[in-house]
């Protein structure tokens, strides 16, 4: 009856509120460092069988199709997009990867935990060590530290980091830079502050020297934009406001007729 329909057209209303919600958090992001969009993959329901493909009929022919009524849909999941995003001209201190790969900072809560982000917009703290430019202020890990009497920071592709002096013309090493790859970076879990943490489904993180094992390499001076196609997002939000709109109409259809029925009697 019309109470199928109800039903699957209460479940479409529901993910594609979901799905507005993720293009709504991509527009939202389109000018934050690092940024990574989403998309809301999706899935139908179970369905009722009322007749099987291939069973013998009346006739003693073989049904050649079945019938089954489907019971709506729901978002499966988000789904990352790692794209690269385009460069920006920052800061000294402001790192982008050219390619695959992730920083890798501390993240201070009772667990230890690591963190990995993409943005590279980094700065000094009051120790001189390596921190994103952001409310937290993430150290870089393993740590770097840039004395305060340091005049000029230089980043080489590889990820070494050596800064200068006032007298002293030769470089000095402060640190290597690690860049940290996945298996599989759409199963990262977003923890906010554009940063990422491993899970079972993103595998083990590798940890190596930028440019090797398929690692991009540093670029120093620029951090990565955000990876959100303004354009595409707006027309998936038209979409998704029509697909809304046909299937509250399908809601209207399905109790008009509902109605009709309870009316049969009089």
């Amino acid at each position: 009856m019309a109470i199928n329909a109800l039903q699957s057209s209460a479940s479409a209303l529901s993910a594609l509120n979901t799905a507005l919600d993720v293009t709504a958090n991509n527009l939202a992001n389109v000018n934050t460092t690092g940024f990574k969009s989403s998309r809301a993959n999706f899935q139908d329901l179970l369905y009722i069988e009322r007749a099987q493909p291939g069973v013998e009929n009346a006739n003693g022919d073989q049904r050649p199709i079945g019938l089954y009524v489907g019971l709506g849909v729901k978002v499966s999941g988000t789904q990352l997009n790692f794209a690269k995003g385009n460069p920006i001209v920052g800061d000294d201190l402001d790192m982008m990867i050219d390619g695959q790969g992730f920083f890798k900072v501390k993240v201070e809560d009772s667990l230890g935990t690591t963190a990995y982000t993409r943005a590279g917009h980094f700065t000094r703290n009051s120790n001189g060590e390596m921190v994103l430019a952001s409310s937290e202020g993430r150290r870089l890990d393993p740590d770097i530290t840039i004395p305060s009497e340091a005049t000029g920071v230089q980043v080489s592709s590889d990820g070494k980091v050596w800064y200068t002096v006032s007298g002293d013309p030769a470089p000095q090493e402060a640190g290597q830079i690690q860049l940290v790859n996945f298996v599989n970076p759409a199963g990262l879990k977003q923890i906010g502050e554009t940063l990422f943490t491993a899970t079972a489904a993103s595998g083990e993180p590798v940890e190596g020297t930028p440019g090797t094992d398929n690692r991009g390499t540093i670029k120093q001076g620029y951090t990565e934009s955000s990876n959100v196609d303004p354009t595409r997002e707006l027309i998936d939000m038209i979409r998704t406001q029509r697909a809304f709109e046909m299937n509250s109409n399908t809601i209207r259809a399905a109790d008009d007729t509902l109605r009709a029925v309870a009316q049969l009697r009089r």
